[in-house]
């Protein structure tokens, strides 16, 4: 990636004004960092700085006062974490009169680009004025026009510093752009598009997928511009459009990159191994077992094996990545089966899983029996289940809230039969589960309705299994949860992780840099909540969800991945992805409006939702204090306009598709801002965190959660029960993804999983003087105080054995919600560290 490396961290400080020998002008002296790519020089006098005043305005451009220029000169150069950066001084000349400055503008005439962090400027009475940039400058012969800051001191736009208004007005415009023409890397625009760009129909029909948004047939939200012509992604591309400060950092990429060679290793050495067997089939559990390491530290050399990483991974990615000298040899050991490596076939952690596994937002208590979609009804007896009850009637049962529901049924019938091919033998599946007196799930029955055979496809076929202990009947009841596994996997890679924050947090962001200015109080509050989030997208779109992606090639929902991602997209609604909201519509929780949390848990071992509840309040705690600070009362919310424009361009165009929807709120009040601003905070840090850090914990192990299952359950008096019936644990074995499948969805889960070293979690920010407001920084402290509490509740309930579904038979704690306030060594891996601010991966 050109430049890679060239970032420039850019600080004006310990200046001192001082007026001049003549009493009539001020010198402002100041200090710019700029960090330096190997083989480059820095920019010296190629950039040159001017201020704006704030109060005193130029009246032939209405704007602020505009200073003298300064060049950058007298470098002198440090190294830090292995970056030479060097330091530059410069003077400014103000007249007396010039008032406090508010902005500065920055020209690169250099031909490199370089990367602002920050500056600072002291006026008298010492007052220090920070700029919080964190921004890439291109070169003006690019962009044709200087780059400017402003600085962190927030204003709704009524409050804005005369010297300021123009400045701001125009600096929103220019984001906007015109939407047109192709997007350069130097531009900084940000506009929507629908995902027209997923679909490859030059490579013939099985690559054509349907446009994305912007129908009734496949509606979606929006992604961010790129003027690139359609269906021309092939390879990952990274140079692909997201403008500069949407891009994740050289070191973040560099890292990202390493990962992926790293799981590239690990895929090839398998795929290397499976050469030698006669069957694409893994033989044995001790054969999925042989794929990974007890101990990391097995590593490789051979030169030969990152031949074979450079033809499978695009030049571009090998080349970016400064190599290690050794690879560790085998993928690391999921902890589904580091404790038990038999725990997963239990069926307390079955259902357990349901409860604090990587998937936690789909289950719902039942109240109506039997369960109804909203095509079909179940073909669930009463009789299957209530022999299973613990010793209650059904009725009892039902009257306690005590039957739940894991539903993967009516959605996906429309879809059965387009997914059944060769090698995908696809199921739509509920599970009843019984809440015993202790808490934990335990399953009741699986309805499995699929397709017919290759000759007969018209009709779908329906069975109901129930659990048992031993024999053929115990071991067909593990294949139906295979099938239940696969469900849930293909639903929350495409829903509740991908669609549910990566695609519905986009056009909230693009709304964000078009609509509120960087001095707005709202976009302060809400950037370290967007870091990285459209380029992880923009790459998504060329090797995960694009046509002949990783997930298509891994889900069972095969080339309708995306499409059934569209169908799924007609149920959303912003309002239900609150926290308690979602809990209640599912009867996870009751409505408690007058308690703070605004739901009460029907039963305390819910890790998801109880951990969660207490992260929601704390966001939103400092949600409203952070509001109360910036907006007096409703009329204030109501007479933003940048908050209005922002919040209509959200619901009609960000996401138009839904725009008649009657439950958008209205934002006339200051209620409607806190809630919104506590959901949008939430999906980004701690639903996020929920869904994607614990994937290599349980689907790093392909029999605890296959993606796909190559076998229909056998019908009796057919060759494949005999089949089944003659080794049940092969027929299993041949049931899930092959080698290839497998291998390649464990790496996947490997790169997803994995936290980098510059992550920043909830409750921190990434400087001390991320805002010039006291008051803000004294309410964000008390924030964090209360994460830190949360951790300690966290880590009480995980060693409670009272709480049997912290742990389950498999002994994985609960950390999935885990906020990670608490600042330790940021050391990049596959782990729950904590909550991460942003949708960084």
């Amino acid at each position: 990636m050109q430049d890679r490396f060239n970032a420039v961290e850019s600080r004006i400080s310990n200046s001192n004004l001082r007026r001049d020998l003549h009493g009539s002008r001020h010198l402002i002296s100041g200090k710019l960092v700029i960090e330096h790519s190997p083989g480059l020089s820095g920019p010296g006098k190629s950039a040159t700085v001017q201020i704006y005043s704030s109060t005193q305005i130029d009246p032939n451009t209405r704007k602020g006062k505009l200073s003298e220029k300064a060049c950058l000169k007298k470098g002198k150069s440090r190294k830090k974490d292995g970056t030479k950066i060097t330091t530059y001084k410069i003077k400014l000349h103000v007249a007396s009169e010039f008032g406090n400055p508010g902005a500065f503008v920055i020209e690169n005439n250099h031909k490199h680009r370089f990367f602002l962090q920050s500056a600072t400027l002291v006026i008298p009475g010492n007052r220090v004025i920070h700029f919080d940039c964190r921004s890439w400058v291109y070169p003006i012969k690019d962009t044709n026009t200087g780059r400017i800051f402003f600085s962190n001191t927030c204003y709704v736009p009524n409050q804005t510093p005369a010297g300021l208004v123009e400045l701001r007005k125009e600096e929103l415009e220019s984001l906007r752009g015109d939407g047109t023409g192709e997007r350069k890397e130097w531009d900084r625009i940000y506009d929507y598009d629908v995902y027209d760009d997923l679909g490859i129909p030059e490579k013939g029909l099985d690559y054509a997928r349907p446009v994305l948004g912007g129908s009734d047939a496949y509606p979606y939200p929006r992604r961010g511009r790129t003027g690139r012509p359609a269906s021309k992604i092939e390879t990952i591309n990274l140079d692909l459009y997201v403008p500069a400060d949407e891009r994740c950092s050289p070191k973040k990429l560099s890292e990202f990159i390493a990962n992926v060679i790293q799981a590239t290793t690990h895929f090839l050495l398998a795929e290397a191994n499976s050469l030698s067997h006669d069957s694409s089939s893994f033989e044995s559990f001790d054969e999925i077992r042989e794929l990974y390491s007890d101990n990391r530290g097995q590593a490789i050399r051979e030169t030969s094996v990152m031949e074979k990483v450079e033809k499978v991974v695009p030049a571009q990615i090998f080349k970016e990545v400064t190599h290690k000298s050794e690879y560790d040899i085998k993928f690391p050991l999921p902890q589904i089966i580091k404790a038990n490596q038999f725990a997963w076939m239990l069926d307390e952690e079955f259902g357990r899983q349901m409860l604090a596994g990587t998937n936690p937002t789909r289950i719902h208590c039942l109240r109506e029996f039997p369960p109804r979609g909203t095509l079909t009804e179940s073909y669930i007896q009463i009789s299957d289940i209530e022999d299973n009850l613990d010793g209650l009637s059904f009725e009892q049962a039902m009257i306690q809230w005590r039957i739940y529901v894991l539903d993967h049924h009516d959605y996906l019938l429309p879809f059965l039969r387009r997914m059944y091919s060769e090698g995908v033998c696809p199921s739509a599946t509920r599970t009843l589960l019984f809440l015993r007196n202790d808490a934990t799930l335990k399953p009741l029955a699986i309805e499995l309705s699929y397709p017919g055979s290759f000759d007969n496809i018209d009709g779908t076929k329906t069975m109901v299994i129930i659990p048992e202990k031993e024999g053929t009947l115990q071991a067909l009841w593990q294949l139906a949860r295979a099938h239940v596994a696969a469900n849930d996997s293909a639903y929350h890679q495409l829903i509740s992780h991908w669609l549910h924050t990566h695609a519905v947090v986009e056009p909230f962001i693009i709304a964000t840099r078009r609509q509120l200015s960087v001095m707005h109080p709202v976009h302060r509050l809400l950037d370290p909540h967007f870091k990285d989030t459209m380029h992880i997208n923009a790459l998504a779109r060329t090797v995960l969800i694009n046509a002949g992606g990783i997930l298509e090639k891994t889900l069972f929902t095969g080339k309708f991945s995306m499409e059934l991602s569209s169908e799924l997209y007609k149920d959303w609604r912003f309002d239900e992805q609150a926290l308690p909201s979602d809990l209640i519509k599912r009867y996870m929780a009751l409505d408690e409006s007058e308690s703070p949390k605004g739901a009460h848990m029907l039963f305390q071992d819910y890790p998801y939702g109880r951990d969660g509840l207490d992260v929601w309040l704390a966001i939103q705690t400092w949600v409203g204090d952070f509001c109360d600070i910036f907006y007096e009362d409703d009329r204030s919310v109501k007479s933003d306009t940048e908050i209005q424009a922002w919040w209509l361009e959200i619901r009609n165009v960000g996401h138009g598709d839904k725009r008649n929807e009657t439950w958008w709120c209205q934002m006339t009040t200051k209620a409607d801002l806190k809630q919104t601003l506590t959901t949008l905070i939430w999906i980004t840090s701690a639903l996020h965190a929920s869904v994607n850090s614990g994937q290599y914990t349980y689907t790093g192990y392909p029999p605890n959660r296959p993606s796909r299952c190559r076998k229909f359950l056998p019908e009796e008096g057919t060759m494949e029960f005999a089949e089944f019936l003659k080794d049940p644990d092969k027929y299993f074995l041949n049931m899930l993804p092959d080698r290839f499948q497998a291998t390649l969805g464990i790496a996947l889960m490997e790169v997803l999983s994995r936290h980098t070293s510059e992550e920043v979690y909830l409750g921190q920010r990434s400087t001390s003087e991320w805002i010039d407001n006291k008051e803000v920084k004294q309410r964000f402290e008390k924030f964090n105080e209360c994460l830190r509490e949360i951790e300690k509740r966290i880590q009480e309930r995980n060693g409670d054995p009272e709480l049997r579904n912290r742990r389950g038979p498999a002994k994985v704690p609960y950390k999935l919600v885990y906020p990670g306030a608490t600042k330790v060594e940021n050391v990049p891996g596959i782990m729950a560290k904590g909550i991460p601010n942003s949708i960084s991966i």
